[in-house]
């Protein structure tokens, strides 16, 4: 008995299959360093169908490379390799991202200076802690020891500089994949 295709299967078959072939060319070159490419495909693949579970994904090849990309960066930094003669070390914020054509470019770019200003418009203290947060990373108690403020603080100041972000962006017209 033959079975029909669901609507995530035919989407996928459509939208992301056919970017396969070089998008292991590209991963190939970018990271010499990734032994397994595969796995590398399969965990790309397997990410983009659970993102494209929760909704519309508005530029699958973009989004693919993006998260092979991040993908592939995670685990450069958890590696633990002897570099194999010949190599130089890979400094992530060198990777040049190919992937976009200068449409796109230019869109992310504009995307990003939104963000800064965003972020440059918050209150002093909740600007430090989303830059301390979301930019570097650091947890909630690493920010509350840091600026000599309680875990509680930085946890309200996070949430309202996200807030006032969020807020920031409907302003200017911006509007997520989530809110469509």
């Amino acid at each position: 008995m033959e079975r029909k295709s669901t609507d995530q299967e035919q989407w996928f078959i459509e939208e992301v299959l056919p970017h396969e072939r070089i998008l292991r060319i590209w991963l190939s070159r970018r990271f010499p360093t990734i032994s397994d490419v595969d796995d590398v495909v399969q965990e790309t693949f397997t990410r983009m169908l659970k993102a494209h579970e929760s909704g519309p994904i508005a530029n699958p090849r973009a989004y693919l490379f993006v998260t092979a990309k991040n993908y592939c960066l995670n685990q450069l930094r958890h590696m633990d390799y002897v570099r194999p003669k010949g190599f130089r070390a890979v400094d992530p914020l060198s990777i040049i991202d190919d992937v976009n054509n200068p449409l796109e470019a230019a869109g992310q770019k504009e995307e990003l200076a939104q963000l800064v200003e965003s972020i440059r418009s918050l209150p002093e203290r909740c600007r430090q802690v989303v830059i301390l947060r979301r930019i570097y990373g650091f947890s909630q108690k690493e920010v509350a020891e840091k600026m000599g403020i309680t875990v509680k603080t930085v946890e309200a100041q996070s949430a309202i500089g996200l807030r006032k972000c969020a807020e920031y962006f409907r302003k200017n017209g911006y509007v997520s994949r989530f809110q469509e």
